[in-house]
Order: structure tokens, then C-alpha cells, then sequence
């Protein structure tokens, strides 16, 4: 049986269940070049892999219990992107791990949302999930997660390239009580 899955509310943002009605703002927000430059290959997402990923992680809350959160912003209704926690299997030397993380589109940047949202998924993590530690990986010229990451209090675990593809990344990691 599915579990019920929980919603989280910040002061500009609810973090909320996916509904099948998100698929075409995530589908933009993963085919922009410029919001997926830092992500993976660096290579646009297509509305069949954002379909895919997204099933994922549906299903995934059902089998952890945690997962990745709809952002939308609450003045508007607007979906803004994501924000949550993942299991970053793409880097196994840093496995088991739970990673912390945001992608948003690209006319929500520097308004402070990753920053907001993701401290709200760290109290998450460490309260109703029970996590003891989390990770969040950026590749090595996303300044601008760094800067989320340093504000989360996180710190610099190790850099390190992703072996499918090459790319390198900074892996920051925070604990419960740092």
C-alpha cells in the first residue's frame, strides 16, 4: 500500500507531491540548456526522460519514504522546480549516501528558493526521515549550488569525477549535529 506522502510549506515555497499536471513545466525546465549545463552530461533532457525520471521518482516515495518534492511557489501556483533528497547511485564510491539537492528554471534563480527549500528538506532529513548525515554533489563550476551548499552548512567532503561521464564534482556533506 502506498504510503502517504508528506508536504513541507516555506515562506514562499510549498513543497508538495507530484500531480501528473507538473510533467510540461519539469519537461521545459529539464530541455533548457542553460538549467541543465551543470547536470549530468550537461546535455538538455528530452519530455520522454523527464517522463521517465519523474516516474522514478514517484515511486520512489513509496519505497524510501523520501524523494524528490515539487517546488511551487506559493503566490503564483507556479511550479519552480524541485527540491529534495535522492540516492546519488551515479557516484558509487560515496554509496550508502542520501543526497541533498535543486534544480529550478532558470527565471527562479537568485531568489533564494534553492536556499529556502532546501533548508526546509534538511529538517526533513534529519527529523521525520531519521538521517544521520546527507550529501549534495555539484560539478565543480556550479558556483552557485556551492554558495546553497556552504548556507546548508555544508562542507567539502571531497572532488571526485562521475564515472559515466567524466565530469568533475565536489561532493559537501553535512551531519545531523555538525
Amino acid at each position: 500500500m502506498p504510503r502517504r506522502h508528506p508536504e513541507r510549506h516555506t515562506e514562499r515555497l510549498w513543497l508538495r507531491q507530484w500531480r501528473d499536471t507538473d510533467l510540461d513545466a519539469l519537461a521545459e525546465i529539464d530541455a533548457d540548456p542553460e538549467v541543465m549545463r551543470y547536470i549530468g552530461d550537461g546535455s538538455p533532457g528530452t519530455r520522454e526522460r523527464t517522463a521517465a525520471a519523474l516516474a522514478r521518482v514517484r515511486s520512489g516515495w513509496d519505497e524510501r519514504g523520501y524523494g524528490l518534492f515539487a517546488a511551487e511557489e506559493t503566490e503564483t501556483g507556479e511550479l519552480v522546480g524541485w527540491v529534495g533528497l535522492a540516492v546519488p547511485a551515479f557516484l558509487p564510491e560515496i554509496m550508502p549516501a542520501v543526497e541533498i539537492g535543486w534544480r529550478l528554471r532558470r527565471r527562479s534563480w537568485g531568489r533564494g528558493y534553492a536556499t529556502e527549500g532546501a533548508r526546509e528538506v534538511l529538517a526533513f532529513a534529519f527529523g521525520e526521515v531519521g538521517l544521520d548525515h546527507v550529501v549534495s554533489i555539484c560539478h565543480v563550476d556550479n558556483h552557485a549550488s556551492a554558495r546553497v551548499m556552504a548556507k546548508l552548512g555544508m562542507t567539502l567532503d571531497r572532488t571526485t569525477h562521475v564515472p559515466t561521464h567524466g565530469r568533475p564534482v565536489h561532493v559537501m556533506s553535512r551531519s545531523r549535529n555538525p
